[in-house]
């Protein structure tokens, strides 16, 4: 059969494919993020359009000069490669483009819980713990950065220092006891 009437699946782009099932369901479709994780989308953007792409394109390139492409390796891994990369490039470009981004020095010196706050609090059992509220393209939870859609993050927000907030979890109800409250300097 010509390979023209059949659609593979790896040619198949689907654009909410590229959106993971958070980054779908963000309330109102803001995308909020600090100006750091603005940067860094910036960034690997701009190394995939520059650096990243170019080379495979390249490869890609030098693969097909080789003739047979059926069975070339190089040319078809490269062409996967190609795929991601542009996948990755929409997304990117998408997630920028609808990001709004919040700095969180505005806040700096108050005690109230708002995007970008680096919180400190305690559970009942006396663990302490130390966040950072950022948006949902930044998160890193081993590095202590939470989503600001997370169930933490929405229990800590509008809260201030001293506050009791009260978190619901799969084993029932916890209350975090909001120890301290940190806005990065202006």
């Amino acid at each position: 059969m010509n390979k023209a009437f059949v659609r593979e699946n790896d040619d198949a782009d689907d654009e909410d494919d590229d959106l993971e099932p958070a980054q779908l369901k963000v309330p109102g479709g803001k995308n909020y993020i600090t100006r750091t994780g603005y940067q860094a989308l910036r960034d690997e953007l701009a190394h995939l359009l520059d650096v990243e792409r170019p080379e495979v394109v390249q490869v890609v390139s030098w693969a097909a000069s080789n003739g047979d492409r059926s069975e070339n390796g190089d040319y078809l891994y490269g062409k996967k490669r190609l795929r991601e990369i542009d996948r990755r490039i929409r997304f990117l470009t998408r997630r920028i483009d609808r990001a709004e981004v919040v700095d969180p020095s505005a806040h700096h010196g108050n005690d109230q819980i708002f995007f970008g706050a680096t919180v400190t609090y305690s559970e009942p059992d006396g663990t302490e713990r130390r966040v950072q509220i950022v948006g949902v393209d930044e998160i890193d939870p081993l590095g202590g950065k939470i989503s600001w859609i997370s169930p933490v993050a929405r229990a800590l927000i509008k809260a201030r220092e001293g506050d009791e907030v009260t978190l619901m979890t799969p084993q029932g109800r916890m209350e975090l006891l909001v120890e301290s409250v940190e806005y990065p300097a202006p």
